[in-house]
Parts: C-alpha cells; sequence; structure tokens
C-alpha cells in the first residue's frame, strides 16, 4: 500500500513537472508571439502627429465624426478632415508624412495594404482641399498612390503638394524627386511622358463649339519632376504645366511656410 502511494506520488509530481514546464514554455513564447502582432498591426497604421485648430476623424463603417487628436491611430478606411483655420499631420511608416490645409478632406483608401502578388499598396484620395506631403522611396514591391477626383499620381519618393478645388480641378506641384500623373489611372497601356512647357498665358479661351459637337476628352499620362506643376480642370484636361518658382504668389502663404518650418524640423 506504502509503495502504491509512492508510486502516485511520484506519478503527481512527475505530471506537474511537465505542466510547468509546459506553461513555462507557452509563457516565455507569447510575448514574442504578441511582438510579432503588434509589428504587423503597427505597419498598417499612421498616427496623427501634429493638429493645429480642429481636425477630425470618420472611421471605417462608422456615421460619426469623432474629433482627432494628437497621439491617435489612422488606418485604411479612416476619413480625416480641418475645419477652418485649422491643420494637421499624420505620420506614416518610414516617417512618411501627409500633412491637411485648412478646410481638407482625404479618404486613406489603403494603408500599407498587402496584395495577393506581395505588393504593399497605399491609396489617399484627396476629395477637397490641400495636402503636402513627404514620401520617402517606394521599394519595387510598394505603390503609394495620391488621387483627385480627376487624377491619379504614382509617387516615387518625394516631396508634393496637392489642391483640389470645389469643382474638383487639381494642381500638383512637385519640390522634389519625381510624381507620375495620369487622369486615366485605369489605363494601364498609357506610356508617361516628359512633362510639356505649356504655360496658362498660353492657353487660349474657351470657344463655343456649333452644333452638337463636342470638345474630345484626350486621356494623358505625365511625370512631374522637381520644381514643376500641372494644372487640371475639373473634367480633367491639362489646362497648363511646366516649372513654377519659390517667388510665385501661391508660394508665399501662410500654409506653404508651415510646412517648409515642419520639414526643416524633420531635416527634410
Amino acid at each position: 500500500m506504502i509503495k502504491a502511494n509512492q508510486q502516485s506520488k511520484s506519478i503527481l509530481i512527475g505530471c506537474l513537472t511537465v505542466t510547468a514546464l509546459l506553461a513555462g514554455t507557452l509563457y516565455l513564447s507569447l510575448p514574442a508571439q504578441f511582438a510579432d502582432a503588434a509589428d504587423t498591426e503597427n505597419r498598417h497604421r499612421g498616427k496623427i502627429t501634429d493638429v493645429e485648430g480642429v481636425a477630425r476623424k470618420l472611421p471605417q463603417l462608422a456615421n460619426d465624426w469623432i474629433t482627432a487628436v494628437v497621439g491617435s491611430d489612422v488606418v485604411s478606411g479612416d476619413r480625416v478632415r480641418t475645419l477652418s483655420d485649422s491643420q494637421a499631420e499624420l505620420t506614416l511608416k518610414e516617417l512618411n508624412v501627409v500633412r491637411l490645409g485648412p478646410l481638407t478632406t482625404i479618404d486613406i483608401v489603403k494603408l500599407y495594404e498587402e496584395t495577393k502578388e506581395g505588393r504593399d499598396q497605399t491609396a489617399i484620395k484627396v476629395e477637397r482641399g490641400d495636402i503636402w506631403a513627404l514620401v520617402s522611396d517606394v521599394e519595387d514591391k510598394a505603390d503609394f498612390k495620391v488621387s483627385s477626383p480627376v487624377a491619379g499620381a504614382a509617387i516615387t519618393g518625394t516631396k508634393f503638394r496637392i489642391s483640389v478645388a470645389p469643382d474638383s480641378s487639381t494642381i500638383l506641384k512637385v519640390y522634389k524627386g519625381e510624381v507620375r500623373i495620369t487622369n486615366s489611372p485605369e489605363n494601364a497601356v498609357l506610356i508617361p511622358a516628359e512633362l510639356p512647357d505649356m504655360r496658362p498665358k498660353q492657353i487660349a479661351k474657351p470657344k463655343q463649339v456649333a452644333g452638337p459637337a463636342q470638345i474630345s476628352f484626350k486621356e494623358w499620362y505625365f511625370i512631374v519632376t522637381g520644381m514643376q506643376e500641372i494644372r487640371i480642370d475639373g473634367r480633367g484636361n491639362l489646362m497648363a504645366a511646366g516649372a513654377f518658382s519659390p517667388s510665385d504668389k501661391d508660394e508665399e502663404n501662410a500654409w506653404v511656410e508651415w510646412n517648409k518650418r515642419k520639414d526643416e524640423q524633420l531635416g527634410k
């Protein structure tokens, strides 16, 4: 009887030892698993890093806008907007930065989402207003796109700004790097061309067309490089293109100066 009790105790002790070892192994492995999951989640998030005035956020599937405070997250499907006399800054992965001017609304369609082909995709739509963006060199297996209602732009490591008016007319200015922009993003056969020198003063005023005839809509795809701009009307027609200067009137305003100060703080 005593021998049987000793055997039972030995079995019990052995079971407890195995259980303790398994628990210890599980305890040690959980932090690493949680860390990996957190890293993956953080790669798909951005942060609101500055707000001057009032900014709001509409999370995906939500009905009500909420106050966007510094430190809050932004993810795919969120919309962000600023009110009058307000500005906001979003910092994304790899220190990519997108800033919103007053009365600006953007739709974060995709934020570092991985496709079936293993590509890392980001897509931001500017519904109205002004954005200023700093985007680091985009890897071969990554896409960073910004669009307005009338044009889509592929970003490849650059500093640029986009302005979208209430009638959807769009201005793109590139300060550094290169942006490829088209009024037909779905047309995969278009080949990007150098930006033509097409100043506003060279563009004739629209003429009334007799009868039922209509002005044809042309598809275009241009490469815009440092200190170049392109202006597009609300129907996607090219209105002006070419070089711009830091002394231009629309380069000397509070919005531009604020961004320059922020860029200097980042060493950009």
